[in-house]
């Protein structure tokens, strides 16, 4: 995908928010920009959070694929948004891991199919579970809803029905979080973090037991004596061939 997109798209928020948005992917004016959540979809995204109270620069959003996967259209010559291959969500799997453990937030809220089934698995349907709490290990709950996208895809005759559906979905987010305020927990350390880092990891990060000096007394480094400059020479020795 890094071949496809034009950049990285990493999330944005707080380093500790309360609550994390996962969508799928960038789409092509956050490729571009190269910020989350920034074209239309994201639009209708703070139009939710502003109907729920929920004050968005309080919020960490992301997505669960980093890059813009997309298509050509042969009459409009625009990027197309293409659904991400499982695969290519794997891949990006580690760097949504260590966004959660590092935010570590108390509600997760996936947007779209991708990011739900990212965390909750294959199994997981987004039209049969959504706005209810989930109890996880990802965090103190998760909710699932649709996509943003997918209510600006809506039909004329379907968009406000699927508007006012989001909206509600997110209105019970917010409800959440004013019934049931936070506690300080533990921070939650990444599987992958946990690993020891290598020496020269460690040498960069100004490891101390890495970095001091040791001192020995004579000899014991090598378990000799100490050697004497010159040789027999420099003694006035002579040596066993003279």
């Amino acid at each position: 995908l890094w071949a496809v997109g034009t950049r990285t798209v990493f999330g944005e928020g707080p380093a500790h928010a309360e609550v994390m948005f996962v969508g799928e992917q960038p789409g092509d004016q956050e490729d571009r920009i190269g910020r989350p959540f920034v074209g239309p979809a994201g639009r209708l995204l703070d139009d939710a959070l502003a109907a729920a109270g929920i004050d968005r620069s309080t919020v960490y959003v992301t997505n669960a694929v980093k890059h813009f996967k997309w298509e050509r259209d042969e009459r409009s010559g625009r990027r197309i948004h293409k659904k991400p291959a499982d695969r290519e969500v794997r891949a990006c799997r580690p760097w949504l891991e260590q966004e959660i453990a590092l935010v570590h937030p108390r509600v997760i809220v996936c947007l779209g199919a991708t990011a739900a089934q990212s965390l909750l698995g294959k199994a997981f349907r987004v039209t049969q579970h959504r706005g209810e709490p989930i109890a996880p290990e990802w965090a103190e709950e998760v909710f699932a809803t649709v996509h943003p996208s997918a209510v600006l895809r809506a039909p004329p005759d379907a968009h406000e029905r699927a508007r006012a559906a989001f909206f509600a979905d997110i209105a019970v987010v917010a409800r959440y979080l004013r019934e049931h305020p936070g506690t300080p927990r533990p921070r939650r350390a990444s599987p992958r973090s946990a690993a020891p880092r290598p020496p020269r990891a460690r040498r960069a990060a100004g490891d101390a037991s890495l970095t001091r000096k040791r001192t020995f007394p004579p000899g014991q480094r090598t378990g000799r004596a100490p050697r004497r400059r010159g040789g027999a020479r420099a003694r006035g020795e002579k040596s066993s061939g003279e």
